[in-house]
């Protein structure tokens, strides 16, 4: 969002006393402090001013927040590039702009607004009250808004914003971030996350209107205006009502001796997985009380992020011991992901990978179907999606069974796009997927979602006990079916942003300019895509088939020996994320040998393109 504040007049006598000899940024904390009404962020900025913090006041005020692959993101605090009341009402400002150009019943069709339970008392900011200001700027405004009276999971805006005809929703979280920080997602009318060209053009009109309007601040509309309205009931009684087109087994379910546990992360899924359940036939997973109810301090766990394994399983993991339940559960703070846990025979647990997790919906999604579908049916009209940094088991289910495989860039927002345009040409799409554990079952909710996702491998576990199997069994046997597909997922901790930029600029120029690296160590390089500049070697245009995206990091390798690395930025944290998986055919498949090599492959990598010693990087479990 360009830089330092924006037009208009510098009042000069507010900036007299304390001018930081910097016009550009005595415009933007004159602006500040003249628009900011809430007392402890404005506080924020007037004690770094009165300390002679420029440098701190120009990192707050003269960057603007950019939407990312989930949306606007950052710490909760006071400036322009932090999530606060003043953002959060200017990025609604400009969102209300951009929907008026577009739609001209936007007032009448409406706009939906839920919201998570985070917060941060020394800011004086809640997801709530966040959530309260957006709707009021719309209200203000004479637009019908569907505010959610309470929390909830991220999945029910994307479905409200299709159930209820509505132009577009926001939903304010940050989803598995650590606590400190909020966020703003916005998704369009086809109930998907925006994407280009509307992410950019509402940027612009963010910025065409950053002082806020008349109204804009009064949170206390979404109590009086006539234009509120609540659809928690509906739309809660309506997805569960959709979830059953999902549920394959009801009768086994509701016998089945098996015991979950689920923990919703101190956030906001505990209600709806356990209504969740009651849909599918089952009796209601053991919650983990301490995680339960909501906690914007996150206070059991060391971060939030159930993909983290393991570490931050602990309670969940002793809770199942204790109550004898194999199968744990654990969705996010705003139950859009999810995380599975299984013990094993000798009594210790497998976490699994999202890719992991993935083969088991991929098989399952399919099987079902076909079990299910009519005698005329076409497979060739069934799709299964992944983003293109994720595990390539679908493609190789696809291959064997006849179904339709596709990648898409990493963020659901570009899979929910591309669910709904082929929805809309007749296809049929079963299943989709991202390697961090969002998945996305049936097409209800054109995101991913934790909540249906638990109850899914709930049906999956208790139909494979039927079998004497266990989801660890059945994971071996769809890899000895399709061939082992073995990948590795982990990322370093880079909190400069020149530093990551000079890690790729020295990849995309290895031995001279404009040169990629033909080899990693011992390894020889057959192919190099690199999505942020466009190259692809292994097309004949040399041109990338998927999207260019100049805004974020990203390089994929794949090597003579059948490996495929990919390195890239993250889209909402400060990290270098690597990707690297062995794809085996069916047969030829020795599990120890390929994890072996895969190792030695992910060590050059680091070693020779990251650099972590050189580079300051962190390592995650550093």
């Amino acid at each position: 969002m360009g830089d330092c504040g924006a037009p208009g007049d510098v009042n000069s006598n507010v900036l007299v006393a304390r001018s930081t000899g910097d016009a550009q940024l005595d415009k933007a904390v004159w602006q500040w402090l003249s628009w900011d009404k809430n007392q402890k962020t404005k506080e924020q900025i007037e004690s770094l001013l009165q300390n002679g913090k420029h440098k701190e006041l120009r990192d707050r005020l003269c960057c603007r927040l950019t939407f990312g692959t989930a949306g606007l993101r950052s710490a909760m605090g006071a400036g322009f590039c932090y999530i606060n009341d003043l953002t959060v009402i200017q990025s609604t400002q400009g969102i209300y702009k951009y929907l008026e150009r577009n739609f001209s019943d936007f007032k009448q069709r409406g706009f939906v607004v839920g919201y998570d339970t985070r917060g941060q008392v020394t800011s004086n900011c809640s997801s709530k009250k966040l959530a309260k200001l957006t709707a009021a700027v719309l209200l203000a405004k004479d637009v019908l808004v569907y505010f959610f009276s309470t929390y909830v999971p991220t999945p029910f805006v994307p479905y409200a914003v299709q159930q209820l005809g509505a132009v577009a929703g926001v939903m304010i979280t940050a989803s598995h971030n650590r606590k400190e920080d909020n966020g703003y997602k916005v998704y369009w009318e086809n109930g998907a996350q925006i994407t280009s060209p509307h992410d950019k053009e509402i940027i612009k009109c963010i910025e065409e209107c950053v002082e806020p309007w008349n109204g804009s601040w009064n949170e206390n509309l979404v109590d009086t205006s006539p234009l509120r309205q609540d659809p928690l009931k509906r739309i809660c009684d309506s997805y569960m009502e959709d979830l059953t087109k999902i549920c394959y087994h009801r009768q086994l379910n509701m016998q089945t001796s098996l015991k979950f546990v689920h923990t919703s992360f101190h956030g906001v899924g505990h209600d709806y997985v356990q209504l969740a359940f009651k849909a599918f036939g089952f009796q209601p997973p053991i919650p983990v009380p301490e995680q339960k109810d909501p906690d914007p301090d996150f206070s059991t766990v060391k971060c939030p992020n159930p993909e983290e394994g393991e570490s931050v399983l602990e309670l969940s993991l002793r809770l199942a011991e204790k109550e004898d339940a194999r199968v744990v559960v654990a969705t996010d703070p705003d139950a859009d992901r999810l995380a599975v846990a299984e013990q094993q025979e000798n009594g210790s647990w497998k976490v699994f990978t999202g890719n992991e997790l993935a083969a088991l919906f991929g098989w399952w999604m399919f099987s079902c179907w076909k079990e299910n579908c009519s005698q005329d049916a076409d497979v060739g009209n069934v799709y299964m999606l992944a983003t293109t940094v994720s595990s390539k088991i679908l493609r190789a289910i696809a291959l064997k069974e006849g179904f339709q495989f596709e990648e898409t860039l990493p963020g659901f927002k570009w899979i929910g796009s591309r669910v709904k345009n082929l929805l809309d040409n007749g296809k049929e799409v079963l299943f989709a997927f991202e390697e961090s554990i969002g998945f996305m079952c049936g097409t209800s909710v054109l995101d991913k979602d934790g909540v249906s996702a638990a109850v899914v491998i709930a049906e999956m576990a208790t139909y494979l006990q039927g079998q004497s199997l266990t989801l660890a069994q059945k994971l071996v046997d769809i890899y000895e079916t399709y061939g082992y597909h073995i990948s590795k997922t982990s990322y370093f901790l880079c909190y400069d942003p020149a530093t990551i930029k000079r890690i790729f600029e020295r990849l995309r120029n290895f031995d001279g300019p404009q040169s990629y690296p033909q080899c990693c160590g011992i390894y020889n390089i057959l192919h190099v895509r690199d999505i942020t500049t466009g190259y692809d070697s292994s097309q004949r245009s040399k041109k990338s088939v998927l999207p260019v995206s100049k805004s974020s990091q990203m390089i994929t390798f794949t090597f003579q020996n059948g490996c495929v690395a990919t390195l890239r930025t993250s889209g909402t944290e400060p990290k270098i994320k690597y990707y690297a998986e062995m794809c085996a055919l069916p047969g030829h498949s020795d599990r120890s040998v390929l994890e072996e090599e895969l190792q030695k492959l992910i060590e050059a990598l680091i070693e020779n393109f990251l650099e972590p010693a050189k580079n300051g990087l962190t390592w995650r479990s550093a």
